[in-house]
């Protein structure tokens, strides 16, 4: 992998080349080596039109790939591509998902679990305590909290998360050396200590307009479901909101006063039945089949019996999977993935929901 990501880099610093023509690219040429030195008469036949292929012959000329690189340690920045193993699952799954991350801090298998919490700039009181509130019940459950550092409903989701505790997973519009609002630096710190900091620009980029919706797809794309505190109809995050719909994420809101401007996004996405009224943080762990999280994680760390079994608890997670699925993933006949779900499913590893759909369990260790 480390052989190859500089060329993962130099995609991503070549303007134009985003995640669906990279595909393109990939799928003609076959690795990513070979995209990046293609003699420029191919690029034609793998779908780029002439000024993106200059574009790109242009960005191999200009480019210092090992430097590139050089620069990237020296920020302590890890990279993770759609060939990396690392590379989160679910986000995988989306719509031009992003073809690197930059990160820095660490994600967990246990990140699995994560909830999106996001909201206005221009946080109210009653917003400030609402997330707080329920962002301390859903660390409490073992949750993981994603959201987009911004000032407001965004920056109290962190905070509040760390003050309880938790893990939480900070996407940035901009490069992971040029933390944006400037006075969230010191939160950006504690974050790598307790979670993750993670970005699909190359470093050096600054925090564009643009650049923050599509950050957004990453946030919501990333979590089992996004909770909207507050926002206005047109805002960031019912952007976001919006994004987690079309991923088929569920979508949970926080109904506020009729006054107030803040609050007309979310009862707004209520009242439509885009979005299910929220209370209380186990409104969001039942809706999600999250009430067992703590003693899923616990199940995760159990030694499974042999190597078929870890394959498919790789494969699993609080979503519902198809055993076609399963099998896809871990690379196993579906006959041994059956006889490895019936045995796991009676020491409660796994949960059958019908339609040959499976979840993890609940189990209990061994004496």
């Amino acid at each position: 992998m480390l052989d190859t990501a500089r060329y993962w880099v130099g995609f991503t610093l070549v303007p134009g080349i985003g995640p669906v023509r990279l595909r393109r690219l990939l799928d003609h040429f076959g690795d990513i080596e070979r995209a990046w030195r293609a003699d420029p008469h191919h690029y034609a036949r793998a779908g780029l039109d002439a000024k993106l292929a200059e574009a790109l012959v242009a960005a191999r000329g200009r480019v210092d790939l090992d430097e590139q690189m050089r620069r990237i340690a020296r920020h302590g920045v890890d990279i993770l591509t759609w060939d990396d193993s690392r590379y989160p699952e679910r986000l995988k799954h989306i719509y031009a998902s992003p073809s690197v991350l930059y990160l820095k801090g660490e994600i967990l298998p246990q990140d699995d679990w994560s909830i999106a919490v996001i909201g206005t700039r221009r946080a109210s009181i009653y917003g400030k305590q609402v997330t707080e509130q329920l962002v301390a019940g859903l660390v409490a459950n073992h949750i993981t909290i994603l959201s987009g550092l911004a000032r407001g409903i965004d920056s109290y989701a962190h905070q509040a998360c760390l003050d309880a505790g938790g893990r939480t997973i900070a996407v940035l519009g901009s490069g992971l050396d040029v933390i944006y609002p400037p006075e969230n630096a010191r939160l950006a710190r504690r974050i790598i200590d307790n979670g993750a900091l993670l970005s699909e620009y190359p470093l050096g980029t600054k925090p564009d307009a643009n650049n923050f919706p599509q950050r957004n797809r990453i946030v919501s794309g990333m979590s089992l479901g996004t909770l909207v505190v507050e926002g206005d109809t047109g805002s960031g995050a019912m952007l976001t909101a919006g994004f987690a719909l079309d991923q088929g994420r569920e979508v949970f809101a926080v109904p506020g006063s009729i006054f107030h401007h803040t609050s007309k996004g979310t009862n707004k996405l209520i009242q439509r039945g885009a979005a299910k009224l929220v209370v209380t943080a186990q409104d969001i762990l039942e809706e999600l089949n999250l009430t067992m999280a703590p003693q899923q994680m616990e199940m995760r760390e159990l030694l499974p019996e042999n190597p078929a079994e870890a394959a498919v608890l790789r494969a699993l997670s609080v979503e519902p999977v198809h055993i076609d699925e399963i099998c896809r993933a871990s690379g196993l006949a579906i006959s041994e993935v059956s006889a490895s779900l019936a045995m796991m499913e009676l020491k409660g590893m796994v949960k059958h929901l019908g339609g040959m759909n499976y979840v993890l369990g609940q189990a209990r260790r061994a004496k």
